[in-house]
């Protein structure tokens, strides 16, 4: 059996980055669907400011910081050609003292609201990155269960934790660096005019070059951090796969250690030539720049010294002209990266959009009929209920069946009969194509999420447990349970008395998936956990399946204990455990073939009969706990 409360629905995982050179110099295909990951979840500037428009004040506030910043800045040039034209030449102490202090002035004043600037503009890229990141967490939770079986957790894992991180810099510091280059660019350019419009013409002949070469330094390393993420999202997987007490266990039991470790070193090792490539991306096209950065002082001292373009020039103006040429290539390289790094993060944005625009199967009410959950009864309808996993082949059909509140039915046939595809339409886990589900006579199409949740409860074969303390797992099911209330449904569910023997009792950390406790343990917490959870309705899947006879008959006493009262749909894996319940129905390929008690169906001698009968011939054989097959 796979994940709980759903049929297996496979898919071909999506392996390797995007076109890369890893370990060796070799070279990785490229993934087409990188580029249709970008098609299918486009990335609009409109989009992305959305996530802003909640700290439009915050971001009003820094745009007249940096404003302000920019204007007093602009001041220091002027104030040096005063200093080295005026005031040393003519001996004026006045000018020089009141000079110096307004560039002491602007440099005190310029650091303050830098550091305030950089406050706001992090605190509110933070709480962006935090909205981005609840908003996805919350999207996903309403995916199916399908879904979650054919992703891996590490691409899960990688796109919440890694592609977002990716993105800190577009939401920390790119309005405000949009802002701040700007403003400064146009400051410095106006003083740089109006000190002298021949030498700003000579100025403006990098931007062409400077332009062409960071778009394409952009567009490379946007390629390369595609397959970066692509091989995170891989290492991810890989440790979430073999690090891990199922994984370690597997890959000790198999002597599979080398391999594991092979792969994981490759999965690194083309993430060390990734990186690599991503920091040497364009730098040749960059240090071309810096040449031409660099040479553009020294024309502009030959423009000054020649009669046709520096006639009248004074050396306070050149030293204050190149002051301000120096200036200004910062803010343009720093807008020019912005764009860059639009382009680079696009990839990121794709990847966590595309979660987003992930259409959940099943969606919530727009008007929620109004429910008492303390008032339901728990009768629970199947009328003409028709379900397909893919679209094509029926998995359940046409089922018509009644639980009167307070009764249990149970389902048994073949593996692949829809036992627990009928149960997951109860749960909701996935809507009927056709037909109708109903509690107490409201489908439960028209009952909020929050409210079928506290109607209907579920117990499987794969019991979950975080890796967190006992109370903190039963606190779950009820936020505002007492210790009192927890100690008594522990003891209802025949574990109480093991918990108390515990050094830590309650406190105790049940470890990761619950692997401190047997198989028993941790089904008999699951049953308090679903006790102090209440629900009117109960779903039982194969819950005692992987237990042992001994086990399994303790479990089952908690089991009855819990059942009393509620209505409950129980899917069985030995016989022996349905013959109390109202209803039995047998299964399959989907459809009710048979229903009633025990006592009628094996007096009618039909597929119930035959389950039965086949059953008891494997009890028979010697070992037959392992052999006894899914009803």
């Amino acid at each position: 059996m796979t994940s709980p409360l759903h049929d297996p629905v496979h898919d071909t995982p999506r392996h390797g980055p995007a076109a890369s050179t890893g370990r060796g110099g070799r070279t990785l295909k490229a993934d087409p669907l990188d580029r249709a990951q970008l098609a299918e979840s486009p990335v609009s500037l409109r989009r992305v400011t959305a996530y802003f428009q909640p700290h439009r004040a915050t971001i009003a506030l820094v745009t007249a910081l940096i404003v302000v910043v920019s204007v007093v800045g602009m001041a220091q040039p002027f104030l040096v050609r005063e200093v080295i034209d005026v005031a040393i030449p003519q001996q004026d102490v006045r000018l020089l003292l009141l000079a110096v202090a307004g560039m002491l002035g602007v440099t005190v004043v310029t650091a303050l609201l830098g550091v305030v600037q950089t406050w706001l503009t992090t605190r509110t890229g933070q709480r962006v990155m935090h909205d981005l990141r609840v908003q996805v967490y919350e999207h996903l939770q309403r995916q199916p269960v399908a879904w979650f079986a054919r992703t891996r957790n590490g691409e899960i894992q990688s796109r919440l934790t890694n592609d977002i991180a990716g993105m800190q810099s577009v939401f920390t510091t790119t309005a405000t660096s949009i802002a701040s280059n700007v403003t400064t660019t146009i400051a410095t350019a106006v003083a740089m005019v109006a000190l002298s419009p021949t030498l700003s013409l000579l100025t403006l002949i990098v931007l062409p070059p400077a332009i062409w070469t960071t778009r394409k330094v952009a567009f490379a390393r946007r390629d390369i951090t595609t397959a970066q993420q692509r091989r995170l999202a891989d290492l991810q997987s890989q440790t979430e796969e073999t690090l891990t007490v199922s994984g370690a266990t597997l890959v000790k039991t198999l002597g599979a250690g080398r391999v594991m470790r092979d792969r994981f070193a490759e999965t690194s090792g083309d993430l060390v030539g990734l990186a690599l490539r991503s920091e040497l991306a364009g730098r040749y096209r960059m240090a071309t720049m810096q040449v031409v950065f660099a040479a553009i002082p020294a024309l502009l001292y030959l423009a000054a010294g020649l009669p046709a373009t520096g006639a009248g020039m004074t050396i306070g103006t050149l030293i204050a002209f190149t002051t301000l040429q120096a200036g200004i290539f910062r803010p343009i390289m720093g807008l020019l990266n912005v764009g860059a790094q639009w382009i680079t993060s696009m990839a990121l944005f794709s990847r966590v959009f595309g979660y987003l625009d992930l259409e959940p199967a099943v969606q919530p009410p727009a008007n929620p009929a109004p429910v008492d959950v303390a008032a339901v009864r728990g009768e629970v309808r199947f009328v003409g209920v028709s379900f397909s996993h893919d679209g094509e082949r029926p998995t359940v059909s046409d089922v018509d069946v009644t639980i009167p509140a307070g009764t249990t039915l149970a389902l048994v046939g073949p593996s692949g009969a829809g036992k627990t595809t009928i149960a997951g339409l109860l749960a909701r886990l996935h809507d009927p194509d056709s037909g109708r589900i109903s509690i107490d006579d409201v489908d439960l199409r028209e009952i909020a999420p929050e409210d079928l949740t506290r109607i209907v409860g579920v117990l499987t074969q794969e019991t979950h447990l975080l890796h967190d303390t006992i109370r903190e797992n039963l606190l779950l099911a009820a936020p505002d349970a007492t210790e009192a209330e927890m100690w008594a449904a522990l003891d209802s569910a025949r574990i109480g008395e093991h918990v108390r023997g515990l050094p830590h009792g309650l406190d105790a950390v049940v470890g990761a998936r619950g692997h401190r406790f047997s198989g028993g343990e941790k089904q008999r917490l699951a049953i308090a956990r679903t006790l102090l959870h209440n629900p009117r309705v109960l779903i039982l899947d194969e819950a005692t399946s992987a237990l042992d006879n001994r086990t399994e008959r303790e479990v089952q006493d908690a089991l009855d204990r819990l059942m009393v009262g509620r209505t409950t749909l129980t899917i069985a894996h030995r016989l022996s455990t349905v013959r109390g319940a109202e209803q039995i129905a047998v299964l399959e390929a989907g459809r009710v073939i048979e229903r009633g008690r025990h006592e009628d169906l094996v007096a009618a001698e039909g597929p119930y009969a035959a389950l039965l009968a086949a059953s008891s011939r494997l009890a028979s054989l010697p070992h037959a706990e392992a052999l006894v097959p899914a009803a």
